[in-house]
């Protein structure tokens, strides 16, 4: 395979061949989004001619109730859960999947800075001398319990030349890299996998939303001068800071949208369902702040025939606007950790419906002290009028195409006789259900 020169995450995805197993009915490709909330499915075909060209041909979203803070709780609900996404989609594609590319924003993920140094066999760096400095960067962090997903170059050594982005066919005699290593816990991983495997479907590579997210909403020109990618979860916030074209640092905070409801509930002393209606229909930050603001009161009994009650809506906005604040805290110290706090030109970039939220932008400016924009989708046409130009898919759908661009090392059909047997059983066993 013919080395890509660009950094942005070639080196990410082929480094880890042995993760990989490919197989392709006519260009045609499925992601699962798996969150704490929501498991998304999408399935998708590259155009022949042209394999930039994206064709969504359906989505379907299922609730995730067997899932809490990332630990599995019920897995037979679990994989009911997968099983119905990836049937619905299934059934309005028109298309059987014999295997997905997994995504996924875990709390357990862990992001650790790795160095090595090897000698070049030849004259000249070639790929095999890329893949075994990798490799050896890769071996070299002591991670108990963990599963290495992707190990992302952040910049090479060849020789005395520092910052090297791409140094394929630079004569060297020695080369240096510094990688960011992406580490899962293996038991939750072990499970999901298992939980996909049993419904029929193979796993054929896995995708930090942490690498995903930022693919889909920064731009060549914000990488290199310096950005940080927020993408705010139901129950984690994944922060990524790119800098001079290539990944400096990522982490994830245990903080999400969710724990706005959480404190909802508390505070009101009220029902989940309940504080999740009131964040989604009435939800306001700064409302103190507003000039001449006069508060209302919201009447519950149209929420719930079991309330009764009335709320003041400034006293909801303080509840909401605290843990925003508290969320916008952590991420700065994260960037305090890294010494880039108010130090991004390209500022801070979010994905998630959240940043809709009135005052938003303008609270995550004055605390990071940094340009803060919302992601604006991707054009329509890329997603053949499907209803997934929301930031919500940005990284379900940025997979799918991460996937096509720099995994597919051929066309030709790995054909694998267990998973097309499974798949042959699944559908089957759907139409027994059905009867």
């Amino acid at each position: 395979m013919a080395y890509i020169k660009e950094n942005e995450l070639y080196n990410i995805l082929v480094r880890n061949k042995h993760l990989l197993k490919i197989m392709w009915y006519d260009n045609l490709i499925a992601t699962i989004d798996i969150g704490s909330s929501k498991i998304r499915t999408v399935i998708g075909k590259f155009d022949e001619e042209n394999d930039s060209n994206l064709h969504i041909l359906w989505v379907w979203n299922v609730d995730s109730t067997s899932i809490r803070k990332w630990n599995i709780l019920d897995m037979e609900e679990f994989k009911n859960e997968l099983d119905k996404s990836l049937e619905e989609a299934e059934k309005m594609a028109w298309e059987q999947i014999a295997g997905v590319y997994i995504c996924l924003n875990s709390s357990s993920m862990e992001v650790i800075q790795s160095k090595w140094v090897v000698a070049i066999s030849g004259s000249e760096v070639v790929e095999e001398d890329i893949d075994r400095v990798l490799e050896m960067a890769k071996n070299g962090v002591d991670l108990p319990n963990k599963e290495i997903l992707k190990v992302i170059p952040d910049s090479f050594v060849v020789d005395l030349e520092h910052g090297i982005k791409s140094p394929i066919w630079m004569a060297a005699r020695k080369m240096e890299v510094t990688a960011n290593v992406f580490s899962m816990n293996s038991n939750i991983l072990n499970n999901i996998k298992k939980a996909i495997a049993d419904v029929g479907i193979e796993v054929y590579d896995i995708y930090p939303g942490l690498i995903s997210s930022p693919e889909s909403v920064l731009t060549k020109r914000q990488k290199e001068l310096g950005v940080v990618c927020i993408d705010i979860g139901s129950s984690t916030t994944g922060v990524t800071v790119y800098e001079e074209g290539s990944l400096k640092y990522a982490s994830i905070i245990p903080i999400g949208w969710d724990s706005i409801t959480s404190d909802i509930a508390l505070w009101l002393r009220t029902s989940i369902d309940v504080a999740e209606q009131l964040k989604n229909n009435y939800w306001e930050i700064g409302l103190e702040l507003k000039e001449n603001y006069r508060d209302v009161e919201i009447d519950l009994s149209k929420i719930s025939s079991s309330e009764d009650s009335l709320v003041s809506k400034l006293y909801l906005s303080q509840i909401i606007t605290a843990r925003i604040e508290e969320l916008l805290s952590f991420i700065n110290k994260e960037l305090k950790f890294i010494g880039r706090d108010g130090m991004l030109p390209e500022g801070a970039v979010y994905v998630w419906w959240v940043v809709k939220m009135r005052w938003f932008l303008d609270l995550s400016k004055s605390t990071l002290r940094l340009p803060s924009i919302m992601w604006t989708p991707l054009e329509k046409d890329l997603f053949s009028d499907m209803p997934v130009n929301d930031s919500v898919f940005a990284s379900v759908v940025w997979t799918m195409i991460l996937a096509n661009r720099y995994v597919w090392e051929s066309k030709s059909l790995n054909f694998s006789i267990w998973w097309f047997f499974s798949s042959i059983l699944r559908f089957l066993k759907n139409l027994q259900i059905k009867k």
